[in-house]
């Protein structure tokens, strides 16, 4: 009988490869020399829609939120460049150059007039493309997105501001190899859950984290980070198209925090919420002032992926906002 189990080929005992669940089609656009970008189509009736997600994300993190909006609108997501299955370059990340790509697929796919929808740096792409070309785009939505990369008219806050506030984020702790999260996807899904108190889609995860042979969770994968995406930051001080921007304002303090028993973690959560409850608040009037036609929704207690913490508030929003365009 040893000998028997010894003989079963390694093959059948690797996990059966993953399906995405989530309702979508998969095409690639090129938008650049050796560079082409990963366009996933949910469907749906009804003016085009598309999703941008932000700095560290693919479009895969809309897997669960395109669908609640396909039965009024044509739902779909582009993965920019350098990230999860879209194509690498070295440099190329400036506000102008990410906003040219969705340019590229918007005429590819031969969109007219869509709905523009970004998350966190997602607003740059926005932003740089409402502003060269109002025109091609029906309105913008900011979730969480209309920060100094979007908007800045000096009266805001700066992005260094922001960027040094991050640097003082509470952390949680690293997980180990041996971490029972690390297990499968399904219970990495399930500690970010249990740890923000909303849910990843799998599909997502499954792009930012390798997959090691025996189907547990492998590295981080190296996608650009921040600086890189900041580099070709721009100054906008105008949105010439109608626009609904969304703000988390407080943030909600994620559940690992609110059940850490370690004082210090409180006392750097506190103070870290304090400033940038204030940074926010600045910012949020700033963008309200300065676009004056712009709809500008403050959410309570909302994460910055308000999208998933807050699904129905941001759709009731959104579906308000969109019935307003022509």
């Amino acid at each position: 009988m040893l000998l028997v189990s010894l003989m079963v080929p390694l093959h059948s005992q690797q996990p059966p490869a993953w399906k995405d669940p989530s309702p979508h089609i998969t095409q690639f656009v090129t938008v650049d020399k050796s560079v082409r970008l990963e366009v996933l189509d949910w469907g749906g009736s009804g003016r085009p829609l598309v999703l941008l997600a932000g700095g560290g994300d693919t479009a895969h993190v809309f897997d669960d939120f395109a669908p609640k909006l396909t039965p009024t609108f044509h739902v779909y997501g582009i993965t920019r460049r350098g990230f999860g299955e879209s194509g690498f370059s070295p440099e190329g990340y400036g506000a102008d150059r990410l906003g040219d790509d969705v340019l590229a697929v918007l005429d590819s796919l031969k969109l007219n007039r869509p709905v523009l929808v970004g998350h966190s740096l997602g607003g740059e792409e926005l932003s740089s493309l409402a502003t060269r070309h109002p025109d091609r785009v029906a309105g913008l939505i900011y979730l969480e997105a209309g920060y100094p990369y979007a908007f800045d008219n000096g009266k805001g806050p700066t992005m260094k501001e922001f960027q040094d506030l991050k640097k003082t984020t509470p952390q949680p702790p690293e997980p180990s190899e041996s971490d029972p999260a690390l297990a499968s996807f399904g219970a990495l899904q399930q500690a970010c859950l249990r740890g923000l108190g909303f849910t990843y889609p799998e599909g997502e995860l499954r792009q930012q984290y390798a997959t090691t042979p025996d189907g547990r969770v492998g590295k981080q994968r190296d996608f650009p980070g921040d600086a890189v995406m900041l580099q070709g930051m721009k100054k906008y001080t105008d949105i010439p198209v109608p626009a609904l921007a969304i703000f988390a304002i407080p943030h909600g303090q994620a559940k690992w925090i609110s059940e850490s028993t370690d004082p210090m973690v409180h006392e750097a959560a506190k103070t870290f919420s304090a400033a940038e409850l204030a940074l926010t608040t600045k910012q949020a009037k700033a963008f309200e002032d300065g676009v004056p036609t712009a709809h500008v929704v403050r959410l309570r207690g909302a994460d910055h992926y308000v999208y998933l913490s807050n699904e129905a508030d941001v759709l009731r929003e959104m579906k308000s906002f969109l019935s307003t365009l022509r």
